[in-house]
C-alpha cells in the first residue's frame, strides 16, 4: 500500500466501532469510500471479540483480510472521575494494543492507526508554549496512578511505531466533545453532579468528534509511517470554562465552582482540572491536510445544539 495513496478504497478493521469516537470514524471512512468492518464486544460489530482475549480475537479475525487496522477502542462510557475509572482503558492501551497488532499482522494489514491523546505529554502545568510532536511523550508519572496511565499511553505508541511490517500512525487527540460525547455532561449538569474548579488561566486542548473522525480518515490515507500527530481545535479552553460553556449553550444550571482541594477524592478529575496544556497542530495541518471545521468548542457546541 502506498503511503501517499489517497484515492484507493481500503478494507479497514475498526476496533471500537460502536464507541463514541468509533461511530463517527466508521461514518467518515464509509463516506470517504472505504469498506469498514467493526470489531468489538457488542452486537453492532461485524466481528465480535474482546481485545483483552488474545486467543478469541485471533480466532475471530481468522480468514479475514484488511489493508488497515484502527485502534479506537475505549472502556470509557462516561467522564472518568477517579483513577480506577481509567484502569480498563489502560489495559486496552497495553494488552489490547498488543493483541490487536497480532490480529492486524494475521489479516495482512499494512497500516495501523492508533487513537492516542494529549495527556500522553503528562499531567500538570506546561505553561504557554504549545507542545509539538517532538516534545517528550510518556514521561514518568509523578505518582503511581499517573505512571500507570502514562505507561499505558507510552506502550500503545511504542507498539504502534515499532512493530515490523506495520506502518504505524498515532493521533494525539485533545479532549473530545460533540455528538455522542457531550450528552454525558448534559446529564451530569442537569443533576448538578459535575462541580468544577476555577481555571485560573489553565487551558486544555479540545476537539469536536466529527473533526476527530476526519483526522482518522486523513491518517489512514496520508499519515506518514512512524509519526504522531496532535489533533485539536485552535482554541484551548479550561475544563471549567468548557463545562460552563456547555451549560450556557444548552440552558442548564451553571456548574458549582468549588475549591480544588474539594475534588481530591475524585483523583483523576482533580488532576485533569489542575492541568494546563497547549498543543500545536501545525504538523497535522501540513502533512494530513487536516483542519478543524470547528475552531473552538463554543462553535462546535452551538452546532450540536442547533442539530438536536
Amino acid at each position: 500500500m502506498s503511503t501517499n495513496d489517497t484515492t484507493r478504497s481500503q478494507s479497514i478493521l475498526l476496533a471500537g466501532a460502536g464507541g463514541v469516537l468509533g461511530r463517527h470514524v466508521a461514518r467518515a471512512l464509509t463516506e470517504a469510500g472505504h469498506k469498514v468492518t467493526g470489531l468489538g464486544r457488542g452486537p453492532v460489530h461485524e466481528i465480535r471479540a474482546d481485545l483483552l482475549d488474545r486467543d478469541a480475537l485471533l480466532r475471530a479475525v481468522e480468514g479475514h483480510r484488511f489493508d488497515t487496522v484502527i485502534h479506537a477502542a475505549t472502556a470509557l462510557r462516561r467522564p472518568p472521575l477517579r483513577h480506577r475509572d481509567m484502569h480498563a482503558t489502560d489495559a486496552l492501551r497495553t494488552d489490547g494494543t498488543a493483541h490487536l497488532i497480532e490480529a492486524a499482522l494475521a489479516t495482512g494489514a499494512r497500516r495501523f492507526v492508533a487513537e492516542s491523546m494529549v495527556f500522553g505529554y503528562g499531567y500538570g502545568d506546561f505553561g504557554e508554549r504549545p507542545l509539538t510532536e517532538d516534545d517528550p511523550f510518556g514521561p514518568p508519572g509523578a505518582t503511581p496512578e499517573l505512571e500507570r496511565h502514562l505507561a499505558a499511553m507510552r506502550t500503545k505508541e511504542r507498539l504502534t511505531f515499532n512493530t515490523p511490517g506495520l506502518e504505524g500512525v498515532a493521533l494525539r487527540f485533545g479532549l473530545f466533545y460533540g455528538p455522542g460525547g457531550t450528552e454525558a455532561l448534559l446529564s451530569l449538569l442537569r443533576r448538578r453532579q459535575l462541580p468544577v474548579t476555577a481555571d485560573r488561566g489553565r487551558v486544555l486542548p479540545w476537539v469536536e468528534l466529527t473533526d476527530a473522525a476526519r483526522a482518522v480518515v486523513a491518517a489512514v490515507e496520508r499519515g506518514r509511517p512512524g509519526q504522531a500527530y496532535n489533533v485539536a481545535d485552535r482554541t484551548p479552553l479550561g475544563f471549567g470554562a468548557h463545562v460552563r460553556c456547555v451549560a450556557e449553550e444548552f440552558g442548564l444550571p451553571r456548574p458549582l465552582t468549588v475549591p480544588s482541594w474539594l475534588l481530591r477524592p475524585m483523583g483523576y478529575a482533580h488532576v485533569v482540572m489542575s492541568s494546563s496544556l497547549r498543543v500545536s497542530t501545525v504538523k497535522a495541518e501540513r502533512e494530513l491536510d487536516w483542519r478543524p471545521a470547528y475552531p473552538s468548542a463554543r462553535e462546535g457546541l452551538a452546532a450540536l445544539h442547533a442539530g438536536r
